[in-house]
């Protein structure tokens, strides 16, 4: 396998355990979506991480 191939399979690997966590925190569904959601935001250019909006003082 080369570097590339090497990389891709890390990734892979990392993405499938995230998937394990949120399965057994959350459900299959949550996990289902968020990866859906995932794969839209990377479709649309949108940002996959960052700061969440502040909620505004009441």
């Amino acid at each position: 396998m080369n570097e590339e191939d090497q990389s891709k399979d890390r990734f892979f690997e990392r993405v499938g355990e995230v998937a394990e966590e949120m399965i057994a925190a959350h459900g299959k569904e949550f996990a289902m979506g968020t990866l859906i959601l995932a794969a839209r935001f990377i479709v649309e250019g949108k940002p996959l991480a960052g700061r969440r909006p502040e909620s505004k003082p009441s």
